[in-house]
């Protein structure tokens, strides 16, 4: 079916099918949040053109015969970003096991509704940062980006990059079970093979490289008190990647595993959980981003999902330590960007981490920035995401209410676009377009 073209009225559009006519609209905003600057305004329109903002305008100066959906009862800001997820996995699959009961064709069908209740969340862009099934992410992400599937914007890792036994490795099966090469594809012992390793990965695709510098609270055997891979093995990495021009992402639970991964290089520490004095300065002299995941510790304690009860302990253990060491951290003023781990607990419930944000020490402002400035520089793509503004993405979401006074309004966000095209648009309570489809009127201004 061909685009309905200006002119030809009334303009109509699918909101259940994620479908948008017209190459030209505006979205009046009761108001407008703009992270990069930290400020907010209010009474303007923006209007975009073939996914891209055009302007930014006040609705007096509106374009004559474009279209406009009205949202001047609502909050706009730019579509939000999670640094940490797992789209290829799912909360009640928490035992790595449960992966050896499915194919990775079954797997993959599955990581689809996780891709789109994320989009329908707000989260217009995502970092994947690893499977157990290696390279089922790239499928997902090139899927989303010819169309096929609705889901954000995806920047993947292809493949956990672990020692042998390690937090990436799938441990504690039998010594005489031999796993398919996908599930070992990421395995790496000595500064050779994490090199390998690294290009093997560039080879196929991949967006940035995912490196396990401590043990894990979600893997078999693995204590997040340790220490993995060497310095030498984790520089390896960073060098290997960047010759690839690629970033290196690197999972650290332990004091000494963050700082070994930030003197290597790493541009980001996942969960960061015993993060200490030396560790925060390090960082700051570094300008590496922390990507802490503070809400899922009440999801994984409340042992969801049948979760090994070695699972449960590990995060009881850690949940606090991590929390108040975070707000440490943005007492420091350590670069900080969002991320949840969604996937050890349900995807789209990603925003439910920004209350948890501000609780423990950041503004509400601070907050949505590190989902979307800040996120944006960690994925090296400021210069087109995380704002709204002239020549950017058109990726913009609403929420009835203004986050910067109520921060969980941003769990229940109304309208989404991704592109220009709009994938959500709640217009009365309880709609859900993902499986309603609604037919929608829009006014057009001549």
């Amino acid at each position: 079916m061909g685009p309905l073209r200006q002119g030809l009225l009334p303009l109509v559009f699918l909101l259940g099918m994620g479908e948008l006519w017209g190459a030209v609209i505006a979205i009046k905003a009761g108001s407008i949040i703009d992270p990069a600057k930290g400020l907010q305004f209010d009474a303007h329109t923006i209007v975009i053109r073939d996914g891209i903002i055009e302007s930014i305008v006040k609705h007096a100066d509106v374009p004559h015969g474009v279209s406009v959906i009205d949202l001047s009862h609502s909050t706009l800001l730019p579509g939000l970003i999670d640094c940490h997820t797992h789209l290829v996995g799912d909360a009640g699959d928490l035992d790595p096991h449960m992966i050896l009961s499915k194919s990775t064709a079954q797997v993959a069908y599955e990581s689809l509704p996780n891709a789109r209740k994320t989009l329908e969340a707000g989260f217009t862009t995502v970092r994947d940062v690893g499977t157990y099934r290696a390279l089922t992410d790239l499928a997902l992400r090139d899927a989303i980006s010819r169309g096929h599937v609705k889901g954000p914007r995806m920047f993947v890792a292809g493949a956990y990059l672990t020692t042998s036994g390690g937090a990436g490795a799938l441990t504690g099966l039998a010594p005489d079970v031999v796993l398919p090469q996908n599930l070992r594809f990421g395995i790496a012992d000595g500064v050779n093979e994490v090199r390998k390793v690294v290009r093997t990965l560039a080879n196929y695709g991949v967006d940035f490289i995912k490196i396990l510098a401590s043990g894990a609270v979600l893997t078999h055997g693995s204590r997040p008190t340790s220490e993995e891979f060497s310095f030498e093995e984790l520089k390896a990495a960073v060098d290997e990647a960047r010759r690839h021009g690629l970033k290196v992402a690197a999972h650290a639970h332990s004091a000494q595993g963050i700082k070994n991964a930030v003197l290597a290089g790493a541009v980001s520490i996942e969960h960061g959980s015993m993060l200490d004095d030396e560790g925060m300065t390090l960082m700051k002299e570094k300008g590496t981003f922390l990507v802490a995941d503070i809400y899922n510790d009440d999801y994984i304690s409340g042992n969801h999902g049948e979760m090994p009860k070695e699972f449960v302990q590990k995060e009881k253990s850690l949940g606090m330590i991590q929390r108040n060491n975070f707000a440490k951290a943005v007492k420091r003023g350590v670069r900080i960007a969002f991320g949840t781990d969604a996937g050890a607990f349900p995807h789209g419930d990603n925003a439910k981490q920004f209350g948890y944000m501000v609780d423990y020490g950041m503004t509400p402002m601070q907050a949505i920035q590190s989902a979307t400035v800040w996120a944006a520089e960690l994925l090296g793509k400021e210069d087109s995401l995380g704002s709204l503004a002239p020549g950017k993405i058109a990726d913009i979401i609403a929420t009835p209410e203004n986050p910067l006074t109520n921060i969980k309004t941003l769990e229940n966000v109304t309208f989404v676009m991704k592109e220009g095209v709009v994938y959500l648009h709640r217009t009365r309570k309880g709609q859900d377009p993902a499986t309603k489809p609604v037919y929608q009127i829009l006014s057009v201004e001549m």
